[in-house]
């Protein structure tokens, strides 16, 4: 595969507001963030809020200048021949109220030279149910899959989707997905930013997480939970947990073993399942309701960027 997007180096201030004693600081957005983004591939940014994803993808889009760094378009900077040749999902876009669903898709098709047929992206976007409803009417399923219809119209060989199963039902989510992964199909490239894990982990081909600006890691999925983790999680109620009397002593968790005990469910990481089941039923914990999981991306993400709670 070759390269359709290359940041290097990236890096952007913003001026913050500062008092009438001090002069604005300079707030480091991004701080030296490179990628490569290969053709045909999903790409995923992930990250806390404020993990500077926003900016770069901006940046990757063409809206906001970098401070420093470069981005290259099949080698090229961006230029006019790159605005034509992608496109865009926006996490909130206002479509003009009072005209319906295919005056929307017409409108936006006025904007490019040149366009996708009007039949085919109704079809590939399952639009044919509602285009003649008001776009104010429309449910959000509906309408994610209206501005992904607007973000393919002019045929672009980028596709960047912002948050964009945001507020969505797990169904309308999931028909979501099959629209994404026909966008794959047909060689599109896509860039992802997304706070659902299983998301990224079905969609994404490559992944980079990003936090205070910075990269902290980078690869494919499943390389990247295996050369983090090498346990499963025991899921236990908590109730049952409660109930383990260990022989002798008061032991509080299985040698060697990291527990969490969360609302409703206990869990423990363990890369030794027999000697764990053994340790639960020598302290005559009950083991109904017990379920054992492989590690996930949201495992990572809290391994990655902690658990406290970001503005």
């Amino acid at each position: 595969m070759s390269a359709v997007l290359q940041a290097t180096h990236l890096v952007k201030h913003f001026a913050a507001p500062g008092s009438r004693k001090k002069p604005e600081r300079l707030v480091k957005a991004v701080n030296d963030v490179s990628l490569v983004i290969e053709e045909g591939t999903c790409f995923g940014l992930l990250g806390p809020n404020g993990a500077g994803k926003t900016t770069t993808v901006e940046m990757l889009e063409g809206i906001v200048a970098p401070t420093s760094g470069e981005i290259l378009y099949r080698g090229q900077a961006l230029g006019e021949s790159f605005r034509e040749r992608v496109g865009i999902m926006f996490q909130h876009t206002a479509i003009q109220d009072y005209i319906t669903v295919l005056e929307a898709l017409r409108l936006f098709k006025s904007f490019y030279k040149q366009t996708v047929p009007e039949d085919l992206l109704i079809e590939q976007c399952a639009l044919q149910e509602f285009l003649g409803q008001d776009t104010r009417k429309l449910s959000g399923g509906q309408k994610q899959r209206l501005l992904l219809a607007i973000a393919l119209v002019n045929d672009p060989d980028v596709v960047f989707l912002d948050e964009p199963t945001t507020g969505l039902d797990p169904q309308a989510r999931r028909n979501f997905w099959q629209l994404v992964n026909s966008i794959k199909s047909r060689g599109k490239t896509v860039i992802l930013t997304t706070h659902y894990m299983e998301e990224a982990s079905l969609l994404c081909d490559e992944l980079v997480f990003m936090d205070r600006g910075k990269v902290i890691a980078e690869g494919m999925p499943h390389e990247l939970l295996s050369d983090r983790f090498n346990d499963v999680v025991l899921a236990l109620p908590l109730a049952n947990w409660q109930k383990r009397r260990t022989p002798g002593a008061d032991v509080e968790a299985p040698p060697g073993q990291e527990v969490l005990e969360k609302q409703e469910v206990v869990e423990i990481s363990t890369p030794d399942i027999d000697m764990t089941l053994r340790w639960l039923q020598g302290s005559n914990t009950p083991l109904s309701g017990l379920e054992v999981r492989s590690r996930s991306l949201e495992d990572l993400f809290i391994e990655l960027t902690g658990q406290e709670l970001r503005a």
